[in-house]
This record gives C-alpha cells, sequence and structure tokens, in this order.
C-alpha cells in the first residue's frame, strides 16, 4: 500500500501510513452524505402533499437551488483549501450546515425549503470537497482511485441508508418532523469530529510537489483563471471528465426529483419509494469499493465510457417499464454505472492536475459536476411540465449516452500505469 517512504518534516505520504486519519475523513463524508440523504426521500413528496406544487420546475427549485450553490461552492472549497488549508474550509462547511434540518422541520413556506438547500449546498461543496481533497493528498499517486473509492462509497452508502430510514420513518411518523431528526445528528457530529480529531493536510500536497516528475514542472505556477480554462476547455481529459460530471449529477438530480413523483403516480407507497430512492445510491456507494481500486488497474477511460453508457440504459429501461421489480433493476443498474463513473473521474482530475494546483482543479471539476443537479432539474422540470415526466427520463437517457461517446472520443488515459 504504501506510495513511498520518503519524509519530509514527519510527513509520510500513503494509504496505510495515513490509515487513522483516511478513515476518519472516511467516517466524515460519511455524514456529509447523510445530510442530502435526508432529501431523497421525503422532500419531493413533502412539496405536493404539504406544500401543494403541482408544476414540476417549482417543485424542482429546491435542487436548483442546490445544485447551483453547492457547484459554486466546490470552485471556491477548492481556493480556499489552497490559501488557508483544507481542515479551517471543512470546519466552515459543518457550521454552515447546522441550520438546514431545523429549517426543514419548521419550514411554514416553500421559501424556507429552498432556503434552507442554498445552506445545504453550501455545506456539500466545503465539506464533500474537503474530504476529497485532504484523501488525495493523504494516499498520493499510485492508490488514488481506490482512495477516491472508499471517499464515494461512505457518501453515498449514506445516502442510500439515510433515504431508506427517512422513508420509513415517514411511512409510519409522518414527512415531518421525524425523519429530519437524522439530520441534527448528522451535522452535530460532523462539526464536532472535524474540529476536535481531523488534521491538516496541506503539508503533504506541498512534499508531492517537490517530489512531482519533472515533466509537469513547467504547468507548477497556473494562476486560478488559467486552472479554470485548463481544467473545463484546455486538457483532452479534463474537460472530458468535467462534462461527464455534469451529466452524471445531471441525471442524478432527475433520479432525485422526479423519480419518486413518477413512482408515486404509478401507486407506489412511500416506504416502496422509499427502498427504490435507497437501491441506487447504494449500489453506487458499496459498487465504488471496487471499481475505485479496479480504476487503478485497467484505467480511468474504459470505466468512465462504460459507466456512462450504463447509465444510460438504466434510465431508458426505467422509462420504459413499469412495476416495482423492474424499476428496482433499472436502480441497480443506474447505480453500477454510476459507481464506475464517479471516483474515476475524480481520480483522472487527480493524474493530470500538478499538487500546486491539485485542489483548485478539483473544485473547478467539482463546479461543473454539481452544475449538473441544477441543469437535470430545470431540464426535467420544464421537459416534464411541457410534454410527460416519461419524454424527460428519455432526454436524459440520451444526454448520457451522448456523454459517454464524447469521452470515448476525446479523453486519453490518465493513469500512470
Amino acid at each position: 500500500m504504501n506510495v513511498t517512504t520518503k519524509t519530509n518534516g514527519g510527513v509520510r505520504p500513503g494509504l496505510r501510513e495515513n490509515l487513522a486519519q483516511f478513515s476518519l475523513l472516511v467516517a466524515v463524508n460519511a455524514l456529509v452524505g447523510g445530510m442530502i440523504g435526508q432529501e431523497r426521500t421525503v422532500l419531493p413528496l413533502l412539496a405536493e402533499e404539504e406544500f401543494g406544487l403541482t408544476a414540476f420546475t417549482a417543485t424542482f427549485t429546491f435542487i436548483i437551488a442546490f445544485g447551483t450553490v453547492k457547484a459554486a461552492t466546490n470552485f471556491f472549497a477548492g481556493t480556499l483549501s489552497d490559501r488557508y488549508g483544507r481542515r479551517p474550509v471543512l470546519v466552515a462547511g459543518w457550521l454552515i450546515g447546522l441550520p438546514v434540518p431545523l429549517l426543514l422541520i419548521w419550514a411554514p413556506t416553500w421559501e424556507w425549503v429552498v432556503f434552507a438547500n442554498v445552506l445545504l449546498g453550501v455545506n456539500q461543496g466545503l465539506t464533500w470537497s474537503t474530504t476529497v481533497i485532504m484523501k488525495i493528498d493523504l494516499v498520493g499517486p499510485a492508490r488514488r482511485g481506490f482512495a477516491m473509492g472508499l471517499n464515494e462509497a461512505a457518501g453515498y452508502g449514506a445516502v442510500a441508508l439515510t433515504a431508506l430510514v427517512t422513508g420509513y420513518i415517514a411511512q409510519h411518523a409522518g414527512l415531518r418532523p421525524e425523519p429530519f431528526l437524522l439530520g441534527i445528528a448528522y451535522a452535530a457530529l460532523g462539526l464536532g469530529i472535524s474540529t476536535i480529531f481531523v488534521r491538516e493536510t496541506r503539508d503533504h500536497a506541498r512534499y508531492e510537489a517537490a517530489n512531482h516528475p519533472t515533466e509537469r514542472s513547467e504547468r507548477d505556477g497556473l494562476s486560478t483563471r488559467q486552472v479554470f480554462i485548463f481544467t473545463s476547455f484546455g486538457d483532452r481529459a479534463l474537460s472530458s471528465c468535467s462534462q461527464a460530471g455534469l451529466v452524471n449529477n445531471l441525471n442524478d438530480g432527475l433520479a432525485w426529483g422526479l423519480f419518486p413523483i413518477f413512482f408515486v403516480d404509478a401507486g407506489l407507497s412511500v416506504g416502496r419509494i422509499g427502498v427504490l430512492a435507497a437501491l441506487y445510491p447504494a449500489v453506487w456507494g458499496l459498487g465504488q469499493l471496487y471499481t475505485g481500486g479496479l480504476s487503478d488497474r485497467i484505467g480511468r477511460k474504459p470505466l468512465i465510457v462504460a459507466g456512462m453508457l450504463t447509465q444510460a440504459g438504466a434510465i431508458g429501461w426505467i422509462a420504459a417499464t413499469s412495476g416495482f421489480a423492474t424499476w428496482a433493476l433499472g436502480a441497480i443498474a443506474l447505480g453500477a454505472g454510476t459507481a464506475m463513473v464517479y471516483p474515476t473521474l475524480l481520480a483522472a482530475i487527480g493524474d493530470v492536475a500538478h499538487p500546486t494546483w491539485r485542489a483548485r482543479s478539483v473544485g473547478v471539476y467539482r463546479l461543473w459536476r454539481d452544475a449538473g443537479f441544477a441543469v437535470g432539474a430545470l431540464l426535467a422540470g420544464i421537459l416534464a411540465d411541457l410534454l410527460s415526466i416519461t419524454a424527460a427520463i428519455w432526454a436524459v437517457a440520451a444526454l448520457t449516452a451522448v456523454s459517454g461517446f464524447v469521452v470515448a472520443a476525446r479523453m486519453y488515459e490518465t493513469h500512470p500505469r
């Protein structure tokens, strides 16, 4: 598991060398994921039943607000963590997330829910981005895919488990306040652990930069503007990853906002909708335990292409079929495709980006990726209002397939095998 045995002021990059701190960050990211999971089953149903929202574009305003704010915060999280350190950004993210479950419990109008998701977007942008950057700092290049697999598995495993539990609670106790009590516990634990136990990792990035291959040294002094352009458009691998990340979260926005309404219109109970809402991120989360490490062995590009095409097929399957069992198969396939893509995209960004601006490049990639939440919710809402829910689902399936073909045609392999 060792990446290197060299030291620099006590810094020792590698998974084994930093296992305790790495494990702690995995636990923190599980709590970050749980903050999203508290909404996955309940909030789309709450919009319709308690606030009387019938237009899909109005219902999805909470996802649009969340995605837009999280995308922007991701960008600033990378820049701030380079300037002030990773740990202060992580703690700030938890402080901002503390009021979220309370606002969801007490919201007298839908505008309160939207504001809660603005805060949730800042919370997720700061905390999730920082745990990603800190794990990349700690493990070094050789096990980067495996590290990202563990990170994302913890986060989305918690999304799945919380979606399942809140669906069960909502069916037996109502949509508010009980399902959101879990969020209060998650926020308090996350803040406490991050404040007391998490250590700064910026020195690990500095050490890696000092030992980085000389052939990439010409890129070690890029400005933030240059990093944005290079990651978004300039480099074929980085830009391919950025567009694939956006489309991946575009279809996740569809799954979050539209699928629960699609299923309830078909007559499924809240409990069964909770199972479907949990299956997708559960397979996504658990699958990353394997796919992250697999990308370290076979490379990044094959998994990204296969994952995007698998997601496209799964979304089309859900649109074309009916019934709990067939939709469950579609949710499982969608989770498997996402598991191929999610940690692999992050690992590819880490492969290409120089350690001196890697945090900013991760922030730019996550800006594009999480903008997909807003784009997906807006697109799905407009198409569902103008045409039908089924038409919106088919449109997202087609976009996901196109994204996979773009990666196949444009991206080069990034893993330093």
